[in-house]
């Protein structure tokens, strides 16, 4: 339950959120008149319309067909190693695995080009990106919430891997288990040696 409304609620969030820009500043390259300055202006964001065909941060454009497949694939992933695999056991792994789907199912949709959205009167089969940050005189590569999704996914994803791997059932079966084996390597104290 809580690994399909994480995968629900973000997806909804991410489409939602998106639809709710473009629709309000049109598309591509439009941005909103209002910024928000962090750090005495060094970091400053704001909303700026743009289509990705490539993966995250813009890397492999062009290949939009290619990215939808590997969501598919992932998406079929994650839900094997949630049932199959058992990966519903841990708490981590539903809210790690709910966060992936909810970011793949999201920037799918667009890959898709379900949203509808033309440019010149051809549909854009891209993602679409909204978040700008400018760090000093940097431009943080354009981003949406079903980034952010995949992103924090991934970094839960390699603590798991590296700390939680192994986890509390496992771990108080294993102490259990060379409790009972060294109790049983011990002899037993006979009653003349207690008196």
């Amino acid at each position: 339950m809580l690994f399909a409304a994480i995968a629900i609620i973000g997806t909804i969030w991410d489409l939602g959120t998106k639809s709710a820009v473009f629709s309000s500043l049109g598309y591509p390259g439009r941005f909103s008149e209002w910024t928000q300055t962090f750090l005495n202006g060094w970091v400053e964001f704001r909303f700026l319309t743009s289509f990705n065909e490539g993966a995250l941060w813009g890397m492999g454009q062009g290949f939009s067909s290619l990215f939808a497949l590997l969501s598919v694939l992932a998406a079929i992933g994650i839900l094997t190693w949630l049932t199959y695999f058992r990966g519903a056991a841990s708490l981590w792994l539903c809210i790690t695995l709910g966060l992936v789907l909810a970011g793949t199912l999201g920037n799918l949709y667009d890959r898709l080009g379900w949203h509808g959205n033309e440019i010149d009167g051809e549909r854009m089969y891209a993602v679409r990106d909204f978040l700008a940050f400018t760090f000093g005189t940097y431009h943080y590569p354009i981003f949406n919430f079903a980034d952010v999704f995949l992103v924090t996914g991934a970094i839960m994803l390699g603590v798991y891997s590296f700390f939680l791997e192994v986890g509390p059932e496992e771990s108080g079966s294993k102490s259990a288990d060379q409790t009972s084996t060294a109790s049983a390597s011990t002899p037993a104290a006979s009653p003349e040696s207690s008196s």
